[in-house]
């Protein structure tokens, strides 16, 4: 091989390059499908195990727990053994934990198990966003990235559908089982078929090492900035989903609660809506392409508000079209941004990212109780806000 392709980058259009966004999608799309398949068996564990529906609830929430507290840990672990390595384990790993998941026949051997995917899965995230940002062209890396993410939107979307639909067919086992075996099949498939790491540059290991990298990346405005519109982006997307079941079961729509479910569908507009927007910061520059999806969330968001069924699916649409779009310009951004220590700098953000899930998440519910639905829709207009305000803080940095 002559020099100048030992260390080209992936470039899209070439072979290389549409493989590693084809693989990227399977590990995207299988990480998600495995950490949100117990949402829709909630009420199978209810049943089968005799818990609360609050405790049945501790599937999920141990495994994003912990995954946000891992995510710190996989990614110095990455920026010292390599990128590949640490995703084929982590999606091994959590797909052999979700078979044998499948069979457990205790409650809280299960939740150790779910909390044990969770960490396990904390390998795939932040590594896969550094693997993009060092190996993909920068002129491409929006696009690759918007796949990934795209991925992760099917993902969700899928593991929420396919396991209630198993489950219903069969059993809540099988249906923990075969995502579980997707797994397997995904950690072989990136094993195999994903290009090796050509730019990547181990990094020292150890605390004192990992106490360095953290205070450059802290001392980094511009990190900071992206770092808490991960918080406030995703804290405003799963305050939304977390109540807008409630607006539309209530007067005036009284949807059925098979309706009011279907709504997740629109998670399919974020396979579109990521690789676009990558696409977009490509040829605008992230900054303007970011100010433009968060005012697109704004006025999904807007819709909402109005008491009409077609203008609040059309607002709910825009609403998640636009978050993913901007999900995947900051994903992007911060590989550029953190010229060393990706794998950690992607780790701090998911873990802002996470946290903005669990604590907004949580807080809108006060909102909820004490507002209604105006209410929640002002506590996530204030968080948009403020990104807003971030996100033109960054324009004019340019």
């Amino acid at each position: 091989m002559r020099d100048g392709e030992e260390t080209a980058y992936l470039e899209a259009g070439t072979a290389a390059y549409r493989s590693a966004s084809r693989i990227l999608f399977v590990a995207g799309f299988s990480t998600f499908a495995t950490l949100y398949c117990v949402q829709p068996l909630m009420p199978d564990f209810v049943r089968e195990f005799g818990v609360t529906p609050a405790e049945s609830s501790l599937t999920l929430s141990l495994s994003t727990g912990l995954l946000a507290v891992a995510l710190l840990i996989a990614g110095a672990l990455s920026d010292g053994i390599g990128r590949k390595p640490v995703m084929v384990a982590a999606l091994l790993a959590s797909g052999l934990l979700g078979i044998v998941g499948a069979v457990m026949p205790d409650w809280h051997g299960f939740l150790i198990l779910r909390a044990l995917e969770g960490i396990a899965l904390s390998g795939l995230p932040a590594v896969a966003m550094a693997y993009v940002s060092e190996e993909v062209d920068p002129k491409s890396a929006g696009v690759a990235m918007g796949l990934y993410i795209g991925g992760t939107a099917m993902g969700g979307m899928s593991g929420r559908v396919m396991t209630a639909l198993v489950a219903d067919l069969g059993n809540w086992r099988i249906a923990v089982g075969l995502v579980g075996a997707l797994g397997v099949v995904a950690a072989l498939t990136v094993w195999k078929a994903l290009p090796p790491s050509r730019h990547f540059v181990r990094r020292p290991s150890g605390l004192r090492a990992l106490a360095q990298s953290w205070r450059g990346l802290l001392s980094d405005r511009g990190i900071l900035a992206l770092f808490s519109l991960g918080f406030l982006l995703m804290g405003g997307f799963v305050t939304a989903f977390n109540y807008i079941g409630f607006r539309l079961t209530a007067p005036p729509f009284e949807l059925r609660p098979a309706l009011v479910g279907a709504v997740s569908i629109v998670y399919c507009f974020g396979m579109v809506s990521s690789p676009l927007f990558g696409w977009l910061a490509g040829r605008f520059g992230n900054d303007r392409t970011l100010v433009a999806a968060v005012l697109l969330m704004i006025a999904g968001l807007a819709g909402l508000e109005l008491d009409h069924l077609a203008t609040m699916l059309i607002g709910i649409g825009l609403f998640t079209f636009a978050f993913f779009g901007a999900h995947s310009i900051v994903s992007a951004w911060i590989g550029q941004r953190a010229q060393t220590a990706r794998g950690q700098a992607s780790s701090m953000y998911l873990f802002c990212y996470y946290m903005g899930s669990t604590l907004a998440g949580t807080l809108g519910g006060l909102f909820w109780h004490g507002y209604g639905w105006t209410g929640v829709a002002l506590f996530i207009g204030g968080l948009l806000s403020v990104a807003a305000l971030v996100a033109f803080g960054l324009l004019r940095r340019r």
